[in-house]
């Protein structure tokens, strides 16, 4: 839906001398705001305070009709009291909502939603960071569809696997007591499940300053009396000694661990009786019977 652009800002612009200015909001997946303008003080309307003094420009905003995707970038400088580099690299933007409006900074209530979408490609170099701005009809673009293969195309836990991850036996809280490089994990004792358990599953932070972060788990493995956890990829945020974690158990999408493991085979999303390549590509032979019956 178009939105209507306000009448004060239109008689405004049509008087020929203007004083507007673009404002930025943005909203994570976290529910944390920021909220910025390029006016040399801070703006207010909208329930938002617009910061001033970020440094924070967009470039040309390119619209068009039908579904093609609105895009456009955002570039801005980093500070600790705004948009935080190790905060990008952790990911904590990706995917954020962006808005955009034009503004009369003589008048506030003059303002106009000009733009509105998420923020996709984030790149950051000497201090400043540049961000992709992708309109609404980006979603539009993405693949949908049933792919047909042996293994289970769902995600552990998410609305077509239906299993429900808080069950107990197939989940541990607890604290951080060995970490080598935020990428290796070992406890002493925790042995009450079967290794490789939470291959495959996943590592969340609970607390300290990477909480809410999380990893998928490479191997899960027993040394002796102590259970080693290993990522594919280190935590971005720092976990030390004492930090709350969270270890999920992991699936290797078979029907077998689907069945044994979770007992949820009723919702298994793959398809293990499909003919594989030998079979889709085999001809008849003189050398073999031709009846039509089964091949195995």
């Amino acid at each position: 839906m178009t939105a209507v652009f306000n009448e004060g800002l239109a008689a405004h612009l049509a008087g020929g001398l203007t004083t507007v200015c673009h404002a930025w909001a943005i909203t994570r997946r976290d529910g944390k705001e920021f909220a910025f303008t390029d006016h040399d003080r801070p703006l207010r309307f909208a329930g938002l305070e617009f910061r001033a003094d970020t440094g924070l420009s967009a470039l040309a905003l390119a619209q068009s009709t039908g579904l093609s995707v609105d895009n456009t970038e955002a570039l801005g400088a980093l500070s600790d009291a705004s948009l935080r580099e190790d905060e990008i690299e952790q990911g904590r933007f990706d995917g954020a909502e962006v808005r955009a409006w034009v503004v009369n900074w003589a008048d506030t209530d003059q303002h106009w939603l000009s733009f509105r979408g998420t923020i996709g490609e984030l790149t950051r170099s000497d201090g400043a960071f540049r961000a992709e701005l992708r309109g609404l009809t980006e979603a539009l673009n993405r693949p949908l569809g049933r792919v047909y293969q042996k293994p289970c195309t769902a995600v552990l836990g998410d609305g077509a696997c239906r299993f429900n991850l808080g069950r107990e036996g197939y989940f541990r809280t607890l604290d951080v007591a060995q970490v080598e490089k935020r990428r290796t994990f070992r406890w002493t004792g925790l042995l009450g499940f079967d290794p490789d358990w939470f291959t495959r599953g996943r590592f969340e932070v609970l607390s300290g300053p990477a909480t809410g972060l999380w990893q998928t788990i490479k191997a899960d493995r027993i040394e002796g009396e102590t259970r080693v956890i290993e990522l594919w990829e280190p935590m971005k945020g720092a976990v030390e000694t004492g930090t709350q974690v969270r270890l999920v158990a992991g699936c290797d999408k078979r029907q077998e661990s689907c069945r044994l493991k979770f007992n949820n085979f009723v919702n298994f999303q793959g398809f293990p009786d499909l003919p594989g390549e030998d079979w889709s590509v085999a001809v008849p032979r003189s050398s073999g019977a031709n009846t039509g019956g089964s091949r195995r």
